[in-house]
């Protein structure tokens, strides 16, 4: 049987037993170990072996949980439910304000957490009911909550770009840094379709009622010192480290540490909320090292194969097809593959076929991160089976249906698409910033 066989023959077993419903960590593992003892006989034991010897000596992968125990503090102690009466004072006002404030709650959330779950949940247990009970349009405060919660894989701490950069070989902090204009420009664009969209129709996001208008300036002000607690870990955590006065590692226990006291300094670190983000912290950061270290054993076996090559081959000399037409197909794959798995679980199905082909075929690589990231974002909004959607019909009342869930993401698809093309087209929207920092 020849390498390609092999290659594809493995590709399509995996994709057989996550069809079953096995865990993620468990099919690739299980098929890159059999392929591995089947083709190097004992020999072939080396290869996970060298890859948990490389997940373990991969330093910047402690700021895993350092981040994940950062994001549950600061949910778990309702730091979070600050931020959102702060944007409900100051932006009832407007129309469609209580939606544009959700979007900058998912960014704040984002910058807490790294994962699009823990926006999500927020958002549809915080702001999804104010904002029904003020009689916003549900098809849109529902969109507006699912795009908002998909930056949680861009902005840093983006966990997600954590785990591609030890899948990529490639500088954490490049790519955080590379992922942050990105998202917040996809948030200001978010924002600016809702103000035009409430601006034409007032009725899709209404004010404020007067009553809950009338605010003491006192209280909203308050409202504010509190609200920006957040922005003050985040800027305790990533002003040392862009300055280069700490290393990532050192950052991420900053944010951590920083996190822990401000719950304990607002009274809201109990028993119970230390147990719940321990026990979460260390699920999370479980799971995500089983992936890494199952998607680097699957990759060694690819690599081994000279899997890439033969793809390299069979797209550029047998078909003819330029780089730029070879990315595009990559992207489009992550859109079909989104419609029944996660981020994670993409990126090390892929990953070590697409990551050394793109770098074959002349890319950048942290730039391919930003890309990859954002389709991954589209991929699970898309119906018919976008992860997220499923997500958020668990989460929404029962007035919102399925196909209300459906109709509020397209709108916010398209944008995110425009979003990807230029970025796409202009590389230096993700580029300039770590070349600025990492340059000086």
């Amino acid at each position: 049987m020849s390498y390609e066989m092999i290659g594809l023959l493995m590709f399509s077993s995996l994709m057989l037993m996550l069809f079953t419903g096995q865990r993620v960590f468990g099919a690739i593992g299980a098929v890159g170990a059999i392929a591995a003892l089947t083709l190097w006989g004992t020999g072939g034991s080396d290869l996970p072996f060298t890859a948990a010897m490389k997940l373990m000596k991969w330093y910047p992968l402690l700021t895993l949980p350092m981040f994940i125990f950062m994001g549950y503090v600061l949910s778990e102690s309702k730091i979070a439910d600050d931020l959102y009466k702060m944007f409900h004072v100051w932006m009832g006002p407007i129309n469609g304000g209580l939606a544009m404030g959700t979007i900058l709650l998912m960014v704040l959330v984002s910058a807490m957490n790294g994962l699009s779950v823990a926006g999500m949940a927020i958002g549809a247990t915080i702001a999804l009911p104010e904002l029904l009970k003020r009689n916003y349009d549900k098809r849109m405060v529902t969109g507006v909550i699912q795009a908002g919660s998909s930056l949680g894989i861009l902005v840093p701490p983006s966990v997600v770009l954590v785990l591609y950069a030890m899948i990529a070989r490639q500088p954490v902090g490049q790519l955080w840094l590379a992922g942050l204009f990105p998202g917040l420009m996809m948030a200001g664009m978010f924002i600016l379709y809702i103000y035009i969209r409430c601006k034409i129709n007032p009725a899709l996001g209404p004010t404020l009622p007067e009553s809950e208008r009338n605010v003491p300036m006192a209280e909203k002000l308050r409202l504010l010192r509190a609200g920006m607690l957040p922005l003050m870990i985040f800027a305790a955590m990533m002003i040392p480290f862009v300055n280069g006065w700490t290393s990532l590692v050192e950052s991420s226990a900053i944010g951590a540490m920083t996190a822990f006291m401000a719950a304990v300094f607002k009274g809201r670190m109990n028993r119970v909320v230390l147990e719940t983000t321990v026990r979460m912290t260390l699920a999370i950061s479980c799971m995500f090292m089983w992936i890494i270290l199952a998607a680097l054993s699957f990759g060694a076996v690819f690599d081994g194969l000279g899997a890439v090559k033969a793809i390299d081959h069979l797209f550029t000399d047998q078909l003819g097809l330029n780089p730029w037409m070879i990315l595009i197909l990559m992207q489009l794959s992550f859109l079909i593959m989104g419609t029944f798995l996660d981020d994670t679980a993409m990126l090390v199905i892929v990953a070590p076929l697409y990551v050394p082909l793109v770098g074959a075929l002349g890319f950048d690589l942290i730039w391919y991160g930003v890309l990859y990231t954002i389709t991954t974002q589209i991929a699970y909004m898309t119906p018919p089976f976008g992860y997220n959607l499923f997500l958020m019909r668990a989460m929404a009342p029962p007035e919102i249906g399925l196909r209300d869930i459906y109709a509020s993401i397209i709108p916010f698809v398209f944008i995110m698409i425009a979003a990807l093309a230029l970025i796409m087209l202009f590389p230096q929207i993700a580029m300039w910033l770590p070349e600025y920092v990492y340059g000086k």
